[in-house]
């Protein structure tokens, strides 16, 4: 490719204006005007042009074409790159012009030279023929003592032998070309570990155009490379997640109850709106979720599942948002927040009833305007995700004992969906049953051809306080132990009393007494407030105080648990 004159295509113009260019586009008119046919043959899909600025004067322009849709991470990196790329192109022109200039300006050049020699990249110089020349001290201190050899012997040596092929292909492309190179590669540090870094080089020319030496540059971009392998790894993790067996593979039943909220889910599905799934613990909340999902415009895209309960409250706003290096002690770099990783797809919020304060003003913004920022950061990143949450708590409780926001209410119940507890499903049991025997018979290598009639009658008879999620582990506990072709039930772990030993209103009373206790235990005897008992089991604080003494419980000595 020949000079390219300001105003000419998208890189002129870039040239001129000193305006950066991301064209997604790069067979649309007037973006590579005199060579369409390049651009067809090579299959060219996109096209960064970066100006290349140092102290005002505009330098030129790194023009950056790949066959493939730049992400804007990638425009990100090839700005400071271009940055990076037009100092060093200025210090080692500037360099130059030192080591030319007359016995007076001597001496600054030699001061010149220190400060390229404390730089944190590597820089170094080959001259024309590509016989090495110059490398400044970072570079020499990370390679160590190494004998003179010619560039490529000295990059086989250094460079990791997975990347090696690919840094000498690209030089020896690039070098009878003229043409600026660059390429990730793993670079062996004095002690034998290797360090990721971004290698480049750049054609020194005079003003006739010719090329006098080549200037190149080597930065450390060892922590990015991790901080985008964890990205991938999380991104892995969270897709396993979603195709791994879950307790609830699939939905299983017939009765009515169940099939409203099939119905309901049908509805719903196809559009966009946000979904409140209630419920109590173990009726499988997260199972109607992700039938929305796939039943969803969205399917195609990723189901993230967050449990607001089991994160820590002082990390919960940064699962959800992400936060910057440094945000936090600990926070040794970037991280992408569960909100990021749901675009296009759905992000499943569940217990949110247990979020804090301040992380609900953060949903709420992200409900109404469809933005938020990472944790230590001020860049507003914009959000495509369909919010679904679920909770076992009663939010119009907790809304009037101040410990949930009336106004994220509104938002996150625009279709509210009730998931019927087990014992409103007795049609079910035999069904989730036979379901979780067969499931875990295979599971375990044993035959399973009968169920006793008495076992079945218990298990219908039982009232499932821990709904489906009890009802498995108790079906996966008898198939454990069951020896024969027969299946059937240890009566002893149904032992849920229906009230025969002593009067059910005296059973309910000790039950509550016993939550309230509890809860004022963990809140160390508060009773209002944010981390109050009242907050915790979702009812008003004059509330909790009138059962408080009429239940005769002694809070005051819960202050000193």
């Amino acid at each position: 490719m020949r000079r390219v004159p300001f105003e000419w295509g998208k890189i002129g113009e870039a040239g001129a204006t000193g305006k950066p260019a991301l064209v997604q586009d790069a067979s649309a008119p007037g973006v590579w005007p005199d060579r369409p046919d390049w651009v067809e043959s090579e299959q060219i899909v996109s096209l960064v042009c970066l100006p290349l600025v140092s102290r005002a004067k505009r330098l030129g322009v790194l023009g950056v074409f790949s066959r493939s849709e730049i992400q804007e991470q990638e425009f990100e990196w090839l700005t400071m790159f271009a940055g990076q790329a037009a100092v060093a192109i200025a210090n080692a022109t500037a360099f130059e012009d030192l080591l030319r200039a007359d016995a007076a300006l001597r001496d600054q050049a030699r001061q010149f030279q220190q400060v390229i020699d404390v730089a944190p990249v590597h820089m170094f110089l080959w001259e024309g023929d590509a016989s090495a020349s110059y490398g400044n001290r970072t570079s020499l201190e990370y390679f160590g003592p190494i004998p003179p050899k010619a560039p490529m012997e000295f990059l086989e040596l250094v460079t990791h032998p997975d990347d090696f092929a690919r840094v000498k292909e690209g030089i020896l492309r690039a070098i009878p070309r003229g043409e600026a190179f660059s390429v990730e590669a793993r670079m062996k540090r004095h002690d034998g570990r290797y360090r990721w870094f971004l290698y480049q080089i750049y054609p020194l020319r005079d003003d006739a155009g010719k090329i006098r030496r080549w200037c190149g540059t080597r930065t450390d971009i060892e922590e990015q490379k991790h901080a985008q392998e964890a990205t991938q790894k999380e991104n892995l993790a969270l897709r396993e997640e979603i195709d791994k067996v879950s307790m609830f593979e699939e939905i299983v039943g017939t009765s009515p109850a169940l099939q409203t909220v099939l119905a309901r889910v049908a509805k719903v599905a196809a559009t966009d709106s946000t979904v409140l799934v209630t419920g109590e613990t173990g009726t499988g909340k997260e199972l109607i979720a992700r039938a929305i999902h796939k039943r969803s415009s969205r399917s195609e895209g990723p189901f993230v599942s967050v449990n607001c309960a089991a994160v820590p409250r002082d990390l919960i706003a940064s699962e959800l948002f992400g936060h910057e290096k440094g945000a936090f002690t600990g926070a040794l770099q970037r991280r992408l927040g569960r909100f990021e990783m749901a675009e296009g797809g759905t992000i499943f919020l569940d217990e949110i009833g247990e979020l804090p304060a301040e992380t609900q003003v953060a949903l709420l913004r992200v409900l109404q305007e469809k933005e938020f920022q990472r944790v230590g950061g001020s860049q507003t990143i914009s959000v495509d995700a369909r919010v679904i949450a679920a909770t076992h708590r009663n939010l119009p409780a907790a809304i009037e004992a101040g410990t949930f926001r009336e106004d994220l209410f509104y938002r996150i119940n625009v279709f509210p969906i009730e998931v019927p507890p087990l014992r409103e499903r007795q049609e079910d049991v035999r069904l989730l049953v036979e379901y979780f025997i067969d499931r875990y018979s295979n599971k375990a290598g044993k035959k399973i051809t009968n169920i006793d009639r008495r076992s079945m009658e218990k298990l219908q008879a039982y009232p499932w306080p821990g709904n489906i999620r009890e009802l498995q582990n108790v079906i996966e506990r008898s198939v454990i132990v069951c020896e024969t072709e027969n299946f059937s039930v240890d009566e002893s772990w149904l032992s849920h009393k229906s009230g025969s030993e002593r009067p059910l209103s005296e059973e309910l009373e000790s039950r509550e007494k016993e939550r309230i206790e509890a809860a004022l235990a963990e809140a160390k005897g508060r009773v209002s407030g944010p981390t109050g008992a009242a907050a915790k089991l979702g009812m008003p604080p004059s509330t909790l105080d009138s059962k408080i003494k009429s239940l005769r419980i002694d809070k005051h000595r819960f202050h000193r648990v």
